[in-house]
């Protein structure tokens, strides 16, 4: 009963309902209520309404206070290694490309140009010509040994076994990992990954870890170092810097001829 007076009487004044309305949405989304947001929201709100296109008499209140920016808004690490890499795979023009749990949106756009298989333990819900999709874990990957010619895992190998993702924990994951990608790299094939760096080896619990450039190296020891480059806040570095704190490294990497470092005999884990 009071709910139905509440809303009868919130009718006979839209401005009020608006209000109700929009700081529900704002709440209701985890937004912060900000005093100077809300204002100018409101104001444009009512412009809005006394000189609204009567073409759209329909309106629905989504209040969103966070895009009004200086400039635009650009997550830095995802940013510089996507396009670092959608760069180097570009350039070498392969005729299929393999890629383990990175983002979706930017291995999407990659196989409208080459096509991809895309590895992860959760399927995605989509479909595209150009990208196939294989369910299967970092730690076991559906390949021979020696068998994939390009390949890539972006911000994937420090969340290994920190059950963030519903993975089983395990305090080497990251390094059981690293071992994986080379074992199923070709001869002469490319690697592209992104890891976190600091100034030494960090657990970020569970988000990620974070690695030195040296222990990087350690656990990539049986391939070939072609490439590196270093993100720290908005700007790329040729050299890794521990005193620059946390930050992103990319890393190219050829794998050698010759046996695999600790490998035993070809499996097909397909």
């Amino acid at each position: 009963m009071i709910h139905n007076k509440l809303k009868t009487t919130l009718r006979r004044f839209p401005r009020v309902r608006d209000a109700v309305r929009s700081i529900r949405y704002i709440v209701g989304a985890g937004g912060i209520l900000s005093p100077l947001a809300l204002a100018w929201y409101f104001s444009d709100l009512w412009h809005v309404r006394r000189n609204g296109n009567a073409k759209f008499r329909s309106l629905v209140l989504q209040p969103c206070l966070r895009d009004r920016t200086r400039v635009t808004a650009v997550e830095p690490t995802y940013f510089y290694q996507d396009t670092w890499a959608a760069r180097k795979i570009f350039r070498a023009n392969p005729a299929a490309h393999v890629d383990v749990g990175s983002s979706v949106m930017t291995i999407g756009v990659i196989s409208q140009f080459v096509p991809v298989t895309m590895v992860d333990i959760r399927p995605i819900e989509v479909m595209l010509e150009g990208l196939d999709f294989r369910e299967g874990s970092i730690l076991g990957l559906p390949f021979d040994d020696r068998s994939v010619k390009s390949l890539s895992s972006l911000c994937v190998i420090e969340h290994i076994g920190l059950g963030r993702y519903g993975d089983s924990v395990d305090a080497f994951g990251s390094e059981k990992a690293a071992a994986e990608l080379q074992r199923v790299l070709a001869a002469g094939g490319d690697l592209y990954v992104s890891l976190p760096v600091d100034g030494e080896c960090r657990l970020y619990f569970n988000a990620h870890r974070a690695f030195t450039r040296s222990y990087i190296l350690k656990m990539f020891e049986s391939v070939e170092l072609v490439d590196e480059r270093y993100q720290y806040g908005m700007e790329i570095s040729l050299h890794y810097d521990p005193l620059k704190g946390f930050g992103t490294g990319h890393f190219h990497f050829r794998g050698r001829e010759g046996s695999l470092v600790g490998s035993g005999e070809t499996t097909n884990k397909g």
